[in-house]
């Protein structure tokens, strides 16, 4: 059967004068805080994506850190008292590195900030909390967003999407496109198509383990033992070649990373989550014995579907707009997780993109709005790319620069461990100058 072809309620020339119309495709934490600032800035949204229906709560993803500033943005966004955001998160004050003898199961810290002062919280946790504070209507769900034309006078932009699985496809006018659409994103291939995203020789294991009924459990005990101010502290354990992270999640949950070097997998699909089966799972258990304190391996082993995400970033962009189509978080800078600021640095894309379109109002400054973004954004985010990159290879014991030996944390001086530090991340305190009149700091 042929496509069936649907112009979505096309708005009439007086109502697209009278109020703008953005397109954003991505229904994930970008995606969604691109709705938050385009409706608090006077457009009319709509969102696609191609999961079938809205969240349910249901856990997915893991966990991750906010700031203070992008815990401020979410306030102004939510339009009420934190009681939820801070009922779904836990205090982390502190941040520390430290280093483990495995022989002799003896810690030795190596870095420590005791004026960190994020909360972690679960992926799912805000995700719920940004999608129940947007009207439905906005939402589009099911709908695989296949291609975007700009019209000739550089004014609107026609997005075209196939409704699954009816096959529909259906056509959207608007005058702008928002690309929440990930690290590998198709929106900006259409512009950057020689762009690749470059492995970064190490993957992540990771999991959630839920110790609800098991407070009391050997596990627990050892975990509590080994690290001692879990629950208020980021934890970062190196050894030679590989690093380890732990922090505690609401809801008697524990987040665990652990990332390893290796060449690069075989992908299949446009994700970077690769699936792991129960022979991979084992052998994983085995290496762990060989590398962490027996508290930690434990700790992993007790832990249900732990998953691998093989990590990616990219050279810095040099624009992250075209016309009316304007890129943000993984879309605009795909990071390693290394310096902890995915969330973050997402979250503030779409804060400064919000002030932006509030400050140059009406379609005709629609490219001073978005150049402004952009001189904003670009600074800080290759910065902290590739500062994040730097990390990453720094814990991982792998070649920096031809001028750097490898990073040896038994052997490092604290001025070697400066830079795995989070708060030595360029602009880790700054507040971009456009929103700093609207929060409340």
């Amino acid at each position: 059967m042929g496509d069936i072809v649907h112009n979505k309620p096309e708005l009439a020339e007086e109502s697209m004068a009278a109020q703008p119309k953005a397109v954003v495709v991505g229904g994930s934490i970008a995606g969604l805080s691109c709705a938050h600032v385009l409706i608090s800035a006077g457009w009319q949204v709509v969102v696609l994506d191609k999961s079938s229906t809205p969240p349910t709560g249901t856990p997915t993803g893991a966990g991750l850190g906010i700031d203070p500033v992008s815990i401020s943005i979410l306030q102004s966004w939510l339009k009420q008292p934190l009681e939820m955001f801070y009922e779904a998160s836990l205090p982390i004050h502190t941040e520390q590195n430290q280093t483990t003898d495995g022989e002799a199961n003896v810690m030795r810290i190596l870095t420590r900030d005791e004026n960190y002062n994020f909360r972690a919280l679960h992926w799912a946790d805000l995700h719920y909390l940004l999608y129940n504070a947007l009207p439905s209507e906005i939402f589009s769900w099911g709908h695989f967003f296949l291609s975007f034309t700009i019209s000739d006078d550089k004014t609107s932009v026609k997005v075209k999407s196939r409704v699954l699985p009816t096959n529909e496809i259906v056509e959207i006018d608007a005058h702008l496109l928002v690309a929440a659409d990930g690290s590998q994103s198709s929106i900006r291939h259409t512009f950057l198509p020689d762009l690749k995203l470059r492995y970064c020789g190490y993957v992540a294991w990771r999991g959630v383990l839920d110790y609800s009924g098991a407070e009391d459990s050997e596990v627990l005990n050892g975990i509590r033992r080994l690290y001692p101010d879990i629950g208020r502290c980021l934890y970062f354990n190196l050894t030679s070649g590989a690093h380890s992270v732990l922090y505690e999640l609401p809801n008697k949950k524990f987040n665990w990373l652990w990332y390893v070097n290796q060449p690069e997998p075989e992908l299949k699909g446009n994700s970077v989550t690769m699936k792991v089966n129960d022979d991979m799972i084992k052998k994983m258990h085995q290496e762990a014995e060989k590398v962490w304190p027996p508290e930690f391996v434990r700790l992993i082993k007790q832990t249900k579907d732990p998953f691998v995400n093989v990590i990616y970033d990219c050279d810095p962009l040099q624009q992250i707009y075209w016309g009316n189509v304007v890129l943000v978080g993984d879309a605009a800078h795909p990071s390693t997780p290394n310096g902890g600021r995915g969330t973050t640095m997402t979250i503030a894309d779409a804060a400064v993109l919000g002030k932006c379109l509030e400050k140059w109002q009406g379609i005709e400054n629609l490219r001073l709005a978005l150049d402004e973004y952009q001189s904003i954004r670009l600074p800080v985010t290759t910065a902290q790319v590739l500062h994040s990159r730097r990390m990453g290879r720094l814990k991982q014991g792998l070649k920096v620069s031809d001028d750097e030996k490898p990073f040896d944390p038994r052997t490092a001086s604290p001025e070697d461990c400066r830079d795995i530090q989070m708060k030595n991340m360029p602009f880790f305190y700054s507040v971009p100058s456009i929103l700093s009149k609207s929060l409340s700091l």
